[in-house]
């Protein structure tokens, strides 16, 4: 399973390669055109074609078209590129509010673009103004061929303005369970734990579930014999809850023990919860487990094994009420289970409210 994924990421690598590879031939070019529009007149005569031709800001009667054209490009597409930078390393300080920074760059990429096109378009003696009239009528028209389009963009606003969902939140769409890595204008982007990402059209989300709006709940089931003396156990676990929240820093609030969950075929089943946050969930679950165990290791308390008990039906002449077999002597004393009652009444109420019930599949 390791080589496995050793060989995915080794693929991944390879396929970032090219991309890699123009993203530096790209900035090189743009740091190279930078500095043209800053040392250029140091460097070129004034009427120099090559300077005069890439350099924009400069006012010409008949620029070379091609030099231009390619100066509005990488000029703008630089442009972008910085300020889409500048978006996302905002990101890294904020802990709400990616998803709007993340929609600000998708615009920028797009208007840039269309910007890209009007500038390149007028270089070369288009009526620019006479285009965009004709392209409102074609819009008008296009638009009512593309109103799934229209849907994923207006749905996109709706989720970043009204806070539904943010970069970096845990959700759960059509059974799909993933962390938000990217809001766009038409499409949300969600990364499952094995690194699988599914890209969702916005109008498409129509239910969800966001784990990461409140804590979420950790569950631990762990049974012990019956022969075992419930408020001998319980006792020690009122003892060793603190312990226990001290060795899980994760745990937001808790652990709590919400008393006797299930009657097994084999043994009796104790149920603890801890909230915490729904990234650390699993994590916070395994750990009591492991806290759990260490805790009935440490005292004795044995988790049943499986097991069948067959009783062999006894002559009708002596199975009789006068000869059933008396109930085993209490093995706890009296203050030791008012001791444990107290508890459980105690965790009782810290948990009141809880929806942990079985038929919730938790």
């Amino acid at each position: 399973m390791q080589t496995e994924k050793k060989v995915e990421k080794t693929t991944k690598k390879e396929r970032d390669v090219p991309s890699l590879v123009l993203k530096i031939v790209f900035l090189v070019v743009a740091v190279l055109y930078i500095a043209l529009l800053i040392f250029g007149r140091w460097i070129f005569a004034a009427d120099n074609v090559f300077y005069v031709g890439l350099n924009i800001f400069i006012q010409a009667e008949a620029p070379n078209i091609w030099l231009r054209s390619l100066g509005y490009i990488i000029f703008l597409s630089a442009l972008s590129y910085v300020v889409r930078l500048g978006l996302k390393q905002c990101t890294r300080f904020l802990k709400r509010g990616k998803a709007l920074l993340d929609l600000l760059c998708s615009f920028i990429k797009y208007i840039a673009v269309i910007a890209m096109i009007f500038a390149v378009l007028s270089v070369w003696g288009v009526d620019t103004a006479a285009l965009i009239a004709g392209i409102g009528i074609l819009s008008l028209i296009v638009g009512l061929g593309a109103q799934p389009l229209i849907e994923d963009i207006i749905a996109g606003l709706f989720i970043v303005f009204e806070g539904i969902y943010d970069v970096g939140d845990i959700i759960v769409v059509d059974n799909f369970r993933g962390t938000v890595k990217e809001i766009g204008i038409r499409t949300t982007q969600i990364e499952d734990a094995g690194g699988d990402i599914k890209v969702i059209n916005n109008s498409d989300i129509r239910t969800l579930v966001n784990m990461t709006s409140q804590l979420s709940l950790a569950i631990c089931d762990v049974d012990i014999e019956y022969d075992e003396s419930l408020e001998r156990v319980e006792l020690i676990i009122k003892e060793n809850l603190t312990a226990i929240r001290e060795k899980i820093p994760d745990i937001a609030e808790g652990p709590f023990y919400l008393g006797v969950a299930a009657l097994g075929a084999s043994g009796v089943t104790l149920r603890f919860t801890a909230n915490c946050r729904e990234s650390e969930k699993f994590q916070v679950q395994r750990d009591l487990n492991r806290q759990i165990k260490l805790l009935f290791d440490r005292h004795g308390i044995n988790i049943p094994f499986t097991q069948i008990v067959v009783h062999a039906p006894a002559p009708a002449s002596v199975a009789t009420a006068t000869t059933a077999a008396p109930m085993p002597a209490n093995k706890t004393h009296e203050a030791a289970r008012r001791a444990a009652d107290e508890f459980v009444d105690e965790q009782r109420e810290l948990t009141r409210g809880m929806s942990v019930g079985d038929e919730q599949n938790l």
